[in-house]
């Protein structure tokens, strides 16, 4: 069942494991701690290019960001009952490199890597007449 569009970040929690439908189509899973305090896991499934891109680029400790689908599944347990998990089918990746810096981005869409600086702006680098307070919507 499908809940929603989802955007999250967070350390990968365990390396991603490439596998293949029967099909031959390649498809990844690895595990997203998205709370560092307090350790809240996601599972993160990707299929196609994407899995690729995903198993030769990331490893376990690295910081990311993952858009795609969230959804709900239903897994059996050891002792036979049915636990419900939430995770997220993505349709594209970005790995946070050295902090904010830079990120590289992946997409399902393409099997092209782009890298993008941040480009930090100092406060005086602004004129306060730019935006007046009346033009602010809220």
């Amino acid at each position: 069942m499908t809940l929603a569009r989802a955007t999250i970040s967070g350390t990968v929690y365990r390396t991603p494991e490439k596998r293949f439908t029967s099909n031959n189509v390649p498809i990844t899973s690895f595990t997203l701690n998205i709370n560092p305090e307090d350790e809240t896991l996601i599972r993160v499934i990707a299929k196609g290019n994407l899995a690729d891109t995903i198993v030769n680029g990331i490893n376990k400790g690295d910081g990311v960001v993952v858009e795609g689908r969230l959804q709900n599944t239903t897994v059996k347990t050891e002792d036979g009952s049915e636990k419900r998990i939430v995770e997220i089918d993505a349709s594209s990746f970005e790995k946070i490199i050295g902090g904010t810096t830079s990120t590289t981005k992946s997409s399902s869409s393409s099997d092209t890597e782009e890298s993008e600086q941040i480009v930090k702006f100092g406060t005086d680098e602004f004129s306060e007449s730019l935006i007046g307070e009346d033009e602010i919507p809220f």
